[in-house]
């Protein structure tokens, strides 16, 4: 079992920067790849990126364009998600997710491929 307690989000000019984080808990971190996903008000939960296991594949969503980052520090348990340049469409509730099931190198982007998930953080892009 592993618990992910997120942090970070919150409201943000249009143009600017946040950055979230996922902790998770146990010893087994480095063998789940990590995704972000989100999910806007009346919209299906969709991928933003993921990681493999030992952060050497990495992968986004088109919408990102090389805005955001995503990164983990298997010595402490924590995945995150650099977001610069955002826009008002990147309002939304962001989850984190663990998938336990993933090859070494590989990771997914459908979210029924994760085992756990974050409660999600909020993050409000104004202009």
């Amino acid at each position: 079992q592993v618990q992910l307690v997120q942090s970070g989000g919150g409201l943000v000019q249009a143009g600017g920067s946040l950055r979230l984080s996922c902790a998770a808990s146990g010893r087994t971190f480095s063998t789940y790849a990590m995704g972000w996903f989100r999910q806007a008000p009346g919209k299906e939960r969709e991928f933003v990126a993921a990681i493999s296991r030992s952060g050497g594949n990495t992968a986004y969503a088109d919408f990102v364009n090389g805005r955001f980052t995503i990164s983990r520090d298997n010595a402490k348990n924590t995945v995150y998600l650099q977001m610069n340049s955002l826009k008002f469409e990147d309002t939304a509730v962001y989850y984190c997710a663990a998938d336990s099931r993933s090859y070494s190198y590989s990771y997914s982007y459908s979210p029924s491929e994760y085992d756990y998930w974050g409660r999600g953080t909020q993050v409000t892009v104004f202009s």
